[in-house]
């Protein structure tokens, strides 16, 4: 069997754990700052109300969830120390974490997750309009319990994985009475975490440093400061991280072609080991306003005309595999192997095109009136290369693609508040269930704005009924056989075409030690990160 780029990074990270480094073995030294490079900013630093991994890679050290998973991607307790559920899914009771502080030295309190779970999750957070719908209150018995009910029934093992990254929690002394959009707060969080916010400086970097009365003891956290340098053009990127100015690049943030260089250094790990809870597909999104494209035969026609295979080892130097579904392979609970549902083929795409009314007028010529207008995600060489790719592709079966480049806000802005694009290219990341962040990109009623979620304008009842049930049913193999009808009537209507699934790349110092240790590193805490000496 021939070994894959992916196989190959896979193994690294095996080894890399197997010789630790060059601190292997010695006990975790104090001090230090950790410097780490980012290709864009959102603006944003308040999980409560944004998930994102670009929000969580920097928020997540400030703010802390519920609940994060360990080293088996099992659920673990942070600001709650232990749980239990009714039988029937209903209620779910979660006993705080005593003795925990906020930044400024409030106590943290069974107030602030009533807070933020009924006023942020449930009502402005993207992914969680839909995963807390039917939640319907958290009541306080005391500081330390917080007891949530749901109208129809929650699966523990949802509501547990869904924590980590939908179960961030804010201050309510500092939010309530405000605009939670708009509280200062948002760009300098106050949190329980290890580090506290100390600086933001847009466009250039952001710091936090220790902090000193953090709950978990044990001398953590071991890093004196982490600083966010965002750096969006590769080279520069890869140029500081080889002269010692950044020590690590999460996310698929360097160039492929440094990425694969990089592998061969000595000095760096280069992996995709710690990024298993936040696998990606690389999509394409299609506005259904745009008349056209409310046609799902031409939606399907567009899918058939991109070449994902030639993409996949051309563009992305192998380091992905072929879209089948919003459910990756990864995900061994829910996933059933399937065939890529839109294999190449030029010659159909142009026939299922002449079928739906959009006949070329003449040998050469474009078949819709008006281009169609790409706004491609500012995430990474992923997103901006696959931009690129449909805009040529498409223009081999007569449609004329004119792409609009911006910086993540005005992204953001472009696509999910204004809805003014025809097609965007995004990651679409799995968070260990589907009802987690997956089902909302298919589901109606996230509000207008709410980032990652469904904005293109697509509405099928079926879907809806179809998301709903699978998300309450407390059977894990009932749950895995109905999610395979999300996952069919995703693929039939295409709104999104999940084209390409894979994992994400770390590339990082080996003097970074304690790192890449849970299924999502990058997000989590770095409570136990240390530097090794140079």
């Amino acid at each position: 069997m021939q070994t894959t780029r992916r196989q190959v990074l896979v193994a690294g990270s095996a080894l890399a754990v197997a010789g630790g480094g060059p601190a292997f073995g010695q006990a975790p030294q104090r001090g230090g700052t950790l410097t780490v490079q980012l290709t864009s900013e959102q603006r944003v630093l308040n999980p409560a109300i944004q998930a994102s991994t670009g929000v969580y890679v920097m928020a997540s050290k400030i703010v802390e969830p519920l609940v994060d998973l360990d080293a088996q991607g099992e659920p673990v307790g942070v600001l709650a120390e232990r749980w239990e559920g009714s039988a029937d899914g209903l209620t779910h009771t979660f006993h705080l974490r005593r003795g925990v502080q906020w930044h400024d030295g409030k106590p943290f309190v069974a107030k602030d997750v009533q807070f933020s779970a009924m006023e942020c999750w449930k009502k402005i957070l993207n992914y969680g309009t839909t995963l807390y719908q039917f939640l319907e209150a958290v009541q306080t018995p005391d500081e330390h319990t917080a007891v949530f009910r749901f109208s129809k029934p929650m699966p523990q093992g949802l509501l547990l994985r869904a924590l980590p990254d939908l179960g961030h929690v804010i201050p309510a002394h500092v939010y309530a009475g405000t605009d939670i959009r708009t509280n200062p707060a948002n760009t300098a969080p106050i949190g329980t975490g290890p580090f506290v916010f100390k600086q933001y400086e847009r466009g250039q970097y952001l710091i936090a440093e220790r902090n000193p009365n953090y709950w978990r003891g044990n001398g953590q956290p071991y890093l004196d400061r982490i600083v966010w340098r965002f750096i969006s053009d590769r080279a520069a990127a890869s140029a500081a991280l080889e002269s010692g100015q950044v020590q690590f690049s999460p996310y698929s943030g360097l160039a492929l072609s440094d990425i694969s260089r990089l592998s061969k250094d000595a000095r760096y790990t280069v992996s995709t080991r710690g990024n298993e809870g936040n696998t990606a597909h690389t999509v394409m999104e299609m506005n259904l306003r745009r008349a056209e494209l409310a046609k799902v035969e031409v939606r399907r026609a567009l899918c058939h005309a991109l070449d994902l295979g030639f993409f996949i080892e051309n563009f992305l130097y192998g380091y992905a595999k072929l879209g089948t579904g919003p459910i990756p392979s990864s995900s061994a609970p829910f996933y059933v192997p399937r065939s890529a549902p839109y294999p190449f083929d030029r010659a159909k795409a142009e026939r299922m095109l002449d079928d739906a009314g959009y006949k070329r007028p003449s040998r050469g010529a474009m078949r819709f009136a008006q281009p169609l207008k790409l706004l491609p995600a500012p995430w990474g060489e992923y997103t901006v290369n696959f931009a690129t790719f449909i805009q040529q592709s498409l223009r081999e079966i007569g449609v004329r693609v004119e792409i609009e480049a911006r910086d993540a806000p005005g992204f953001l802005t472009g696509v999910y508040r204004d809805h003014n694009f025809d097609l965007t290219t995004g990651w679409h990341q799995y968070r260990n269930d589907p009802a987690v962040s997956t089902t909302v990109w298919f589901r109606t009623g996230s509000p207008v704005g709410a980032p990652w979620t469904n904005q293109y304008g697509y509405d099928n009842p079926a879907m809806d009924r179809a998301i709903d049930v699978a998300a309450t049913e407390l059977d894990p193999t009932k749950r895995k056989a109905l999610y395979q009808d999300f996952v069919k009537l995703a693929v039939d209507d295409v709104p999104v075409h999940c084209a390409v699934e894979h994992a994400f790349i770390s590339v990082y110092s080996k003097r970074l030690m304690g790192s890449h240790n849970t299924p999502r590193w990058s997000s989590s805490s770095w409570h136990d990160a240390w530097l090794a000496p140079a």
